[in-house]
């Protein structure tokens, strides 16, 4: 297909160079976030070209390659959700965008803008969900998602048989029924996919995906939030639209699942975005809250004396605030002998907990620490809410030495290389319920920046 491919930039986060695409001058950006895509060989394709002109239309469309998939960078370490935010927000930045729609494709894209979306909403106009799900794998209370050996088959059989051709034309046939007699389509697809990601990277976002649960952030939800569904996936649909405030829903109806197939989904984008809404500076976001303490400061200080204490103090500080420095997180006050501090997602935090840990055992102190991800309101400089109870709750639990967690941080932090071992429930004092929590380890596998 002769089609002239847009221009392929490139944005620099941390260390990572994450390739885009911008498309079309609209009035409004239009950020879209895929599973897996090749930034260059998906132009060869026409339905896809119909999808961006068609969106392009009344949009800056801003396409990426996701690290690690098409045209980005493949490096060694874990994406965590807080770097692949970050590569959104590079995105945005270097796109000159200050404020986009998203556009979220599966549960793969869609997981993701909803929790960039509830991170910094201030960045987002809108979010627009297509075949979202907030978990994939079922649970007890959630049972419209697949057996969890169901996903396990898939990560291996996408580790194992990703390239060959058989395999792609099986999830061509899945996701492109109307095509399955189409051998120019088939061969596009099976070159697509063999160029948007390698077999091991297949396999990984598939795990990742089957680890993650953004259920306890659709409430954090405050931007305006449109859901497009098959019917057959109607249940999970609902049970989104209860939990995500003032979020409108509609039905698909194309024969295809991909977001390229279906010429209804830049209809209801363009409609959707349309439509007056009054944008107000969001106050509530979803945050990460830490807290630590030092175990036994009391008697260690009258053990000291008032001088020797005092400077101690002073070197703990300082040990924990390079760390709070090297992570990300942004100190909101010490008290005393601890810090309450924040970060955009868990993963950070806890490596931030426990490199503090052991920098401060050098100097002879153990510090506890509790981790909790939830909204909370920043006023002022000041950021209240019941999360921040919940942290401060969840490090008194926690033992000497040790990094507890709340179920929501495993949930978010799913592919960091992080280990989680369950401590039990737990009732919080002055929190309602009981929650379930994790001592959080760093393996080996553990390569956060």
């Amino acid at each position: 297909m002769n089609v002239e491919t847009p221009e392929v930039n490139y944005a620099r986060s941390g260390d990572v160079s994450i390739a885009y695409q911008v498309v079309g001058s609209g009035p409004v950006d239009v950020l879209f976030v895929p599973f897996l895509i090749n930034l260059v060989w998906a132009w060869e394709q026409p339905i896809f070209v119909d999808f961006c002109n068609r969106l392009a239309e009344f949009s800056r469309l801003i396409l990426l390659d996701k690290r690690g998939t098409g045209l980005s960078d493949r490096p060694r370490d874990l994406p965590t959700f807080e770097a692949r935010m970050d590569d959104l927000r590079a995105v945005m930045d270097a796109a000159g965008s200050d404020k986009a729609a998203l556009l979220g494709a599966g549960s793969p894209g869609g997981q993701l803008c909803a929790v960039f979306a509830a991170t910094y909403p201030e960045r987002v106009r809108a979010l627009i969900l297509q075949n979202t799900w907030p978990r994939v794998v079922r649970a007890p209370d959630f049972p419209f998602g697949e057996p969890v050996e169901e996903w396990h088959r898939r990560v291996r059989e996408a580790r194992a048989s990703w390239g060959d051709r058989e395999y792609q034309i099986a999830e061509m046939r899945r996701y492109f029924p109307s095509r399955v007699d189409d051998p120019e389509f088939e061969q596009w697809h099976v070159n697509h996919e063999r160029l948007a990601a390698s077999p091991g990277a297949a396999a990984w976002f598939l795990r990742v995906l089957m680890e993650t649960d953004v259920r306890e952030v659709l409430p954090t939800i405050s931007v305006p939030t449109l859901l497009l569904y098959r019917p057959e996936w109607r249940d999970a649909c609902v049970y989104m639209a209860e939990r995500i405030p003032n979020a409108q829903v509609v039905e698909l109806n194309a024969p295809d699942v991909s977001i390229y197939a279906d010429p209804q989904i830049p209809h209801e984008v363009e409609r959707f975005l349309s439509e007056g809404r009054i944008d107000t500076a969001p106050e509530r976001v979803l945050t990460t809250v830490l807290f630590t303490d030092i175990v036994d400061s009391t008697s260690r200080a009258a053990e000291l004396g008032d001088q020797q204490w005092r400077e101690l103090l002073e070197a703990h500080h300082a040990t924990v605030r390079a760390q709070l420095a090297r992570y990300s997180g942004k100190e909101i006050r010490s008290t005393g002998d601890g810090f309450f501090a924040i970060f955009a997602g868990p993963a950070r935090a806890i490596a931030c907990a426990h490199k503090a840990t052991a920098a401060v055992g050098e100097l002879g102190l153990d510090i506890r620490t509790g981790i909790h991800t939830g909204e909370v309101e920043v006023v002022g400089g000041r950021v209240e809410g019941i999360a921040v109870h919940i942290g401060a709750r969840i490090a008194a639990e926690a033992k000497p030495c040790e990094v507890l967690v709340s179920s929501v941080v495993r949930d978010l932090a799913a592919g960091s290389g992080i280990d989680f071992e369950d401590r039990g429930e737990h009732a919080l004092k002055g929190v309602p319920g009981t929650w379930r929590l994790f001592a959080a380890r760093l393996s080996d596998r553990a390569r956060i920046g």
